[in-house]
C-alpha cells in the first residue's frame, strides 16, 4: 500500500472515530458502563441531539402584543407631563386630558398664551406629535406614521422580553420570533419539552410593575379605602401628591391578615426598570415561604442611597403591580441591595425573580393560538420518520449493489459515513432535530446518492471509450468533479437563504441538508476516491472493473 493511500485512510478512519465520539459521547466522565448496554448508548445519544417540538412534544403559542395599549399610556404620561411643565412655567390651563389612543386635549382660560403652550407640548412630546390650535382648544395629536413605528419598536420590545423569560426557563433551542405580516403584531413561541403551559402562560405575560415608595409622613394603616382617601386630603402638598394602594400584613404564621390600605408618595424612588438582579431564596426568618432578593443598576444605587439616608426610621414600601407587598422601616442607609418578602411559594418566588429580571412588557398580550404537542406524538413521529429513512436507506443501498455490483459497496459506505458525519455536526453546533430535519436526512441520503452515480456513469463511460481502469477511474472522477461542487454549491445557497429568511422548522431543514452536503463533498470525492485507489493499487494491472 502506497503512503498515499495509507495516509488518506488513516484521515477516514481518524474523521470516522471523531464522527461516532462526538455522536455517543456521554456528558460526564466517560466509563465502561457507558458503552455496555444500547440502552445506555440511546440514552448518550438522547443527550448529544436536541430535539424540536414536533418531536420532543411541548408548547406552541402564538401571542398579539396589544400595541394600542403601550400607545395610550404614552400618551398619558405625555398628558402628566404636560400638566407639570405647564405649572411649572405659569402657563395658563383649565384641563390638560387624554382622549382615545393618540390625542391631548388642552383647554385654556385665555388663548393669548396658545403659543407658548403649543411649543411647550411639541417639545415636550418630541417627534411625531402636532398641535392645532382651535381657540380656547388646543389638540397634541401623534400622526399614524409615528404611531406605527411605535407598534412595531413596542412588539419587538416584548419579544425580545418574551425571549429572555423564555431563556430563563432553560428551554432546549426554545423558537421566538414575529409572525405574520405588517400590522399583526404578533409574537411565535415553540418551547420543546415544556409540559406545563399554563405556568408558561402565566410567567410569559405576566406584568411586573415593581415600585419603591415611601409611605406618606404622618400617616399609618387605614381599614379601608374610603378612611385611607379621607386623610390623604389633610396631608401636605394636596391628595394630588400621593396615592393609596392595598396591603395585606403577613402573620406569624406566614398566612395574610384582612386587606388594609396605605397611603404613599406618588414619586417612585426606584423602579423595575432600575432592577439589575433578581433571585428566589428561601426566607431568612426560618419559614417555608420565600422571598425575593434584588440588586440594583448603579444609577439608581446612588438615588436609592440618596433617599433611604435621608427618611431613617420613615416606612418604605415595596408595590408589585399595584399592592404593597412588603413595608418596613428604613433604620439605615440602603445603597444597591433589598429584599421583597411576602407569603411566596417556591415557584411563585422564583417566576417573580425571573419577570423581574426580563423586564416589564411594554403592553400586554394575548394568545390568539396554543397547541401543545405530547411527548407520545413526538416519539410516534421519531419512529416514522426513522421508519422512512431506514427504509430508504435499505432502498438505496439495494440498489446500488444490484446496479453497480461490486463498486456499489464503495457507495455504500461512503453514503453510511454521510450519515455519520451528519449527526456529527448536529452535535457539534448543537442544532435542533426536527420533522423536517429528518426530511432533510432522507434528502442528503438521495443527494449522496447522486453523487456517486455522476462518478460511476463518468467512469463507465471512459471504460466504454476504451481506456484502462487506472485511467477510467481517474478521468471519471476528475470530469464528476465540477458538476458535484456545482449541484452542492447551488443547493448549500438555496438552503442558506431557507435558513436566514426561515423560522423554527424551516431552520432546522436547512441546517441537515448543509450539515449532510458538506459531509457528501468529503465521502463522494475523498472517500469514496480512495476506496478505488486502495482497490487499484492492490495488484499490479486490474484489467477489470465491478461497475
Amino acid at each position: 500500500m502506497g503512503k498515499k493511500i495509507r495516509n488518506r485512510m488513516l484521515i477516514i478512519i481518524l474523521v470516522t472515530l471523531a464522527g461516532l465520539a462526538m455522536i455517543f459521547k456521554p456528558h460526564h466522565k466517560l466509563t465502561v458502563q457507558d458503552f455496555s448496554s444500547w440502552t445506555q448508548i440511546k440514552q448518550n445519544l438522547g443527550e448529544n441531539i436536541h430535539l424540536g417540538l414536533d418531536l420532543k412534544g411541548g408548547s406552541h403559542l402564538v401571542m398579539q402584543v396589544q400595541v394600542d395599549d403601550a400607545i395610550r399610556k404614552l400618551t398619558q404620561q405625555n398628558a402628566e407631563s404636560l400638566k407639570a411643565r405647564l405649572q411649572q412655567k405659569n402657563l395658563p390651563f383649565t384641563e390638560v386630558k387624554a382622549e382615545g389612543i393618540n390625542q391631548v386635549i388642552i383647554t385654556v382660560p385665555d388663548p393669548s398664551r396658545n403659543g407658548d403652550i403649543a411649543r411647550e407640548a411639541e417639545n415636550d412630546f418630541g417627534q411625531g406629535w402636532t398641535v392645532s390650535d382651535r381657540g380656547t382648544t388646543l389638540t397634541a395629536t401623534l400622526d399614524e406614521g409615528m404611531a406605527n413605528q411605535l407598534r412595531d419598536h413596542n412588539t419587538d420590545l416584548a419579544k425580545q422580553i418574551i425571549e429572555n423569560r423564555v431563556n430563563a426557563f432553560g428551554v432546549t433551542e426554545p423558537v421566538v420570533a414575529r409572525q405574520g405580516g405588517e400590522g399583526t403584531y404578533q409574537i411565535l413561541i415553540q418551547m420543546p419539552g415544556v409540559d406545563d403551559p399554563e405556568r408558561v402562560k402565566n410567567t410569559l405575560n405576566a406584568d411586573s410593575n415593581l415600585e419603591l415608595r415611601l409611605e406618606a409622613k404622618g400617616t399609618s394603616v387605614y381599614p379601608s379605602r374610603e378612611a385611607a382617601e379621607q386623610a390623604m386630603k389633610t396631608l401636605p402638598g394636596g391628595p394630588d401628591q400621593y396615592e393609596v394602594f392595598p396591603y395585606r400584613e403577613r402573620t406569624a404564621e406566614g398566612g395574610s391578615a384582612a386587606e388594609q390600605w396605605l397611603i404613599l408618595e406618588k414619586t417612585v424612588v426606584v423602579s423595575g426598570l432600575d432592577m439589575r438582579d433578581a433571585s428566589a431564596r428561601q426566607s431568612a426568618t426560618g419559614s417555608s415561604n420565600y422571598e425575593i432578593s434584588f440588586s440594583l443598576t448603579q444609577n439608581s444605587a446612588g438615588r436609592f442611597a440618596d433617599v433611604t439616608g435621608k427618611n431613617i426610621n420613615e416606612f418604605l414600601c415595596i408595590v408589585l403591580n399595584n399592592e404593597v407587598k412588603s413595608r418596613a422601616t428604613i433604620q439605615s442607609q440602603i445603597h444597591d441591595q433589598g429584599q421583597i418578602t411576602g407569603a411566596f411559594t417556591k415557584r411563585q418566588a422564583e417566576d417573580l425573580a425571573l419577570i423581574l429580571r426580563s423586564g416589564a412588557l411594554p403592553a400586554k398580550a394575548v394568545y390568539l393560538e396554543e397547541r401543545t404537542v405530547g411527548p407520545s406524538l413526538g416519539a410516534d413521529s421519531i419512529r416514522q420518520g426513522v421508519t422512512a429513512s431506514v427504509a430508504g436507506l435499505l432502498a438505496v443501498i439495494a440498489f446500488m449493489l444490484f446496479y453497480y455490483r461490486g463498486s456499489g459497496i464503495n457507495a455504500v459506505l461512503a453514503l453510511v459515513l454521510n450519515l455519520i458525519l451528519l449527526l456529527a455536526a448536529l452535535v457539534m453546533f448543537g442544532a435542533t432535530l426536527t420533522l423536517p430535519g429528518i426530511a432533510g436526512v432522507i434528502l442528503t441520503i438521495g443527494m449522496a446518492v447522486d453523487s456517486n452515480v455522476l462518478i460511476f456513469e463518468r467512469i463507465r463511460e471512459e471504460l466504454r471509450n476504451g481506456k484502462v481502469v487506472a485511467s477510467a477511474v481517474d478521468v471519471g472522477f476528475a470530469k464528476a468533479f465540477l458538476t458535484i461542487i456545482d449541484t452542492h454549491v447551488t443547493t448549500i445557497v438555496s438552503a442558506i437563504f431557507l435558513f436566514v429568511f426561515g423560522t423554527g422548522p424551516i431552520r432546522g431543514f436547512a441546517v441537515t441538508l448543509v450539515a449532510g452536503l458538506l459531509a457528501n463533498l468529503f465521502t463522494a470525492v475523498f472517500v469514496s476516491r480512495t476506496i478505488f485507489m486502495w482497490h487499484l493499487n492492490r495488484k499490479a494491472r486490474v484489467e477489470t472493473l465491478s461497475i
